[in-house]
C-alpha cells in the first residue's frame, strides 16, 4: 500500500495531453452513439465497460472499424466461463487488419518495421513491401497446401522475417506458433510436438551477446523429431546456404502477389502461446483472431494511446507473449521497433540507445532491467536523447517503488510510467497504463477497460485496500479459445477456475486502492503465508535487492509437517560482496523496516544463481517443491529452465535438511 509519504501522485498529465488521449476522444465518442457516461473521466468509463460490456465491445468494434465479412449475431452469445462466444456468425482476417495502413498512399512508403540488431544498423520495411512480402509468401503457404487451422512454426529471432512470416499464416487462416532460437532442442520440442507443425520457419543462428550462436544442429533435431513438418524455410541469418530439404526464405517472398485473406470465424484460432512449463509441459494456449483483435486495439489504441505517428518498442524474443502484443501495434498503423540482441550488450544501457536511435515513443522493458540500470548507476536522461520517449511501460514482475522513482529522475521528470501486469494466458493486461490519469509510485494506474478486475478473499467477497487473489468476473475476448489437446476443457477448467466456479483466478497477490490503482504482490501459487497472514515475494525482492552487495533474491515459504513454517531467503551476492553477519543483520533490517518483522526470513542464504524461466522470471513454485523433498525431474521440467546447474543447489540442501 501507499505511504502517506507517496500520496502525491509522481506523474499527472497535463490538461492538452488527457484532451488529446485516444481514450478520451473514444470516451465522448461512445457516450454520443453507445450511452456512455459523458461525464466522470476514466473511473465511470471503466465502470461502464464492465456493466455494459457487450455495448462496450460493440463500440471498440465500431471505433477502430474492424472489418466484419459476415456480421456478427450478437456482441456475447455465451457469457459463461470457461467458454464464452464472442460475435458468433462474423468472419474477420487479422492479417487484413495489421496491413490496413499499407492502402493509404500516404503511409505505403512509412516504415513499418525498424530492425535494429548489436551492430545498431537501423534497416526499415516500408507498409508496402510488407505488405507485398506477406502476399508473396502466403501464396506459398498455400501452394504448400496450409489451409485455415494447420499449425505453422517459427523458431526465429525478433526479426522482420518473424512478422512476415506470422502474417502470412494468419491471412491463410493457418495457427501461428513460435520460440526463441535460444530454447534448445528439447524446450521447443516440448512445445512444437504438441501441436504438430506442418511448416517451420528456421534461422541458422543467432547474434547475441557480441557472438554468433550457429543453431543448425538444433534445426536438424527439430526435422527429425517434427514427423508432420511438410516444408522448412531457411533463413540464412548467418550467411549459411539451407541445408537439403530447405527451401529458400528470399524465394518466396520474392513474388509481387496481392495478399489474399482468408476469412475466418471469430473465433478461429490465431497463435498458440505457451505457459512457462516450469512443472510440467507448457500449456498449449489457444486464442482466436477475433479476440486477439479486438483486445489488442483495444490495449494499444486506447490504453497505450498509440497511433501512426508513434514507434512502439518493446524489448522482448519470439518466446514471450509481448512480441505478439508488439506485433499488434500494426494494428493501429504504428511504426515497430525490432530488436534482436542481447537487453545489455556492449553494456547496460544498450536499450536506451535503440530507444533513442529509432525514436520510439513508447519503450517497453522488464522491472528487472530497470532495476538493473539504477544498480549500474547510469544516467540514460542526462547522456542520450530520449526526448521522443512519452511512456516506458514495464512488465515481467512489478516495478519496485525505487523503480518508478530512478525512472522519473534518470530518464525525465515528465515521463508517463507505465506497469503492467496481464498474462500470457490473455496476451494482454488486467491493469495498467491509462493516459489520462496520474501514476503512483508502485502502483499501475488502473483496471483496463472491459476488464472485471477484482481481489477477492478466499470465500470470494471483493476487497479495498486488502491483499486477496487477482479474479476477472467477466470474460475478456482474448481469454483461451481452449488449450491444445485438452478435449474435455478439464486443464483449461482446473488451471484458472477451480477456485472460483465461474471466476477467472489468475494466481496473483493484488491490493486494489480506493483510487482504483492496482498494487501487484507476487503470485499466489508460491503464497508466503504466516501465521495466516498472506504475504506478496515482489515486495521482499524490492526491499532486499536496494542493498547494492544483492544482486537478486529468492524467498521461499514452506510448510512443515509439524505444523512450523521455514521461509528462507535466498540471495546472490554482487561481485565483491561477502554474506557475513553484517550483510545478514543488514538484510534483515531492512526487510523489517521497510515491510514488517513478520517479512523477515528465518535463514539468509547464499546461493549461486537465481533460477529463471526461460522468458527469466524466477521460479518460486519448483524451488518449493525440491525444498519439500520433491525429486527434481517431477519438481520441474528441465527444459523450462535457463540454468539447471542451479537447482542441483536446492536440491542438495532439501537432502541436508531431510
Amino acid at each position: 500500500m501507499t505511504s502517506a509519504a507517496d500520496e502525491a501522485p509522481l506523474w499527472q498529465p497535463g490538461p492538452e495531453r488527457v484532451a488529446a488521449a485516444a481514450v478520451t476522444r473514444f470516451q465522448n465518442w461512445a457516450a454520443e452513439h453507445h450511452g456512455a457516461p459523458a461525464e466522470g473521466g476514466y473511473a465511470s468509463l471503466h465502470r461502464w465497460s464492465v456493466d455494459k460490456l457487450d455495448t462496450f465491445w460493440k463500440a471498440v468494434a465500431e471505433w477502430f472499424d474492424v472489418r466484419f465479412s459476415t456480421p456478427y449475431e450478437q456482441v456475447i452469445g455465451d457469457r459463461s466461463m470457461p467458454g464464452a462466444t464472442w460475435f458468433p456468425g462474423a468472419t474477420l482476417n487479422y492479417a487484413e487488419h495489421a496491413l490496413r495502413a499499407a492502402e493509404d498512399p500516404l503511409r505505403a512508403d512509412a516504415p513499418a518495421l525498424l530492425h535494429v540488431d548489436e551492430s545498431h544498423t537501423q534497416v526499415p520495411t516500408s507498409w508496402s513491401e510488407l505488405r507485398r512480402q506477406v502476399g508473396s509468401l502466403a501464396a506459398e503457404l498455400r501452394a504448400l497446401g496450409v489451409t485455415p487451422g494447420d499449425r505453422v512454426s517459427g523458431y526465429l529471432p525478433n526479426i522482420p522475417q518473424a512478422v512476415v512470416a506470422f502474417l502470412a499464416t494468419a491471412a491463410v487462416g493457418g495457427i501461428w506458433t513460435s520460440c526463441a532460437p535460444d530454447f534448445g532442442a528439447r524446450s521447443v520440442l516440448d512445445r512444437f510436438q504438441q501441436v504438430e507443425p506442418v511448416v517451420l520457419f528456421t534461422v541458422d543462428g543467432y547474434r547475441y551477446g557480441g557472438k554468433e550462436h550457429p543453431r543448425a544442429d538444433t534445426v536438424a533435431e527439430l526435422r527429425r523429431e517434427l514427423p508432420t513438418l511438410r516444408a522448412v524455410v531457411h533463413i540464412p541469418l548467418l550467411g549459411t546456404d539451407a541445408p537439403d530439404g530447405a527451401l529458400d526464405w528470399a524465394a518466396l517472398t520474392a513474388a509481387d502477389t496481392e495478399p489474399v485473406f482468408e476469412q475466418v470465424p471469430f473465433d478461429h484460432p490465431l497463435w498458440v502461446l505457451y505457459s512457462s512449463g516450469t512443472t510440467g509441459l507448457p500449456k498449449a494456449i489457444v486464442q482466436s483472431q477475433g479476440g486477439i483483435l479486438l483486445e489488442h486495439l483495444k490495449q494499444i489504441g486506447l490504453h497505450c494511446d498509440l497511433g501512426p505517428e508513434d514507434r512502439f518498442f518493446w524489448y522482448t524474443s519470439t518466446g514471450w507473449m509481448m512480441w505478439n502484443f508488439l506485433v499488434s501495434g500494426l494494428l493501429t498503423g504504428t511504426t515497430l521497433v525490432l530488436y534482436d540482441g542481447s537487453p545489455g550488450h556492449p553494456d547496460v544501457s544498450a536499450q536506451w540507445r535503440v530507444a533513442e536511435q529509432t525514436g520510439a515513443t513508447l519503450f517497453g522493458t522488464s522491472a528487472a532491467y530497470v532495476m538493473a540500470c539504477r544498480k549500474a548507476g547510469i544516467h540514460p536522461g542526462r547522456d542520450l536523447d530520449l526526448s521522443r520517449v512519452q511512456c516506458v511501460a514495464t512488465t515481467g514482475s512489478p516495478l519496485p517503488p525505487d523503480g518508478f522513482r530512478w525512472l522519473h529522475d534518470e530518464v525525465a521528470d515528465d515521463l508517463w510510467i507505465a506497469s503492467v501486469s496481464g498474462g500470457t494466458d490473455v496476451c494482454s493486461c488486467f491493469a495498467g497504463a491509462v493516459p489520462t490519469l496520474p501514476v503512483h509510485i508502485g502502483e499501475l494506474q488502473a483496471a483496463c477497460l472491459g476488464t472485471g478486475l477484482q481481489s477477492w478473499d478466499p470465500a470470494g467477497r471483493p476487497l479495498t485496500g486488502e491483499v486477496g487473489e487477482l479474479v476477472v468476473t467477466e470474460p475478456m475476448p482474448s481469454m483461451p479459445v481452449r488449450f491444445w489437446n485438452d478435449p474435455d476443457g478439464s486443464r483449461y477448467h482446473d488451471s484458472y477456475f477451480d477456485v472460483y466456479p465461474g471466476v477467472w483466478r489468475h494466481g496473483d497477490w493484488i491490493t486494489l486502492t480506493d483510487r482504483g490503482s492496482v498494487v501487484i504482490h507476487g503470485r499466489s501459487d508460491s503464497t508466503l503465508n504466516r501465521q495466516g497472514v498472506r504475504m506478496g515475494s515482489a515486495d521482499i525482492y524490492e526491499a532486499v535487492e536496494r542493498l547494492p552487495e544483492v544482486r537478486e533474491s529468492l524467498v521461499i515459504g514452506l510448510e512443515e509437517p509439524d505444523g512450523g513454517y521455514w521461509m528462507p531467503l535466498f540471495v546472490h551476492l554482487a561481485e565483491g560482496a561477502t554474506l557475513d553477519d553484517a550483510l545478514r543483520d543488514s538484510i534483515k533490517r531492512t526487510i523489517r523496516e521497510n515491510l514488517s518483522p513478520r517479512h523477515v526470513p528465518d535463514e539468509v542464504i547464499e546461493v549461486p544463481g537465481i533460477p529463471h524461466t526461460l522468458t527469466g522470471k524466477r521460479i518460486e513454485v519448483p524451488v518449493k517443491r525440491l525444498l519439500q523433498g520433491t525429486a527434481l525431474e517431477k519438481a520441474v521440467n528441465p527444459g523450462s529452465i535457463d540454468n539447471l546447474e542451479l537447482l542441483h543447489f536446492y536440491e542438495k540442501l532439501a537432502r541436508e535438511r531431510h
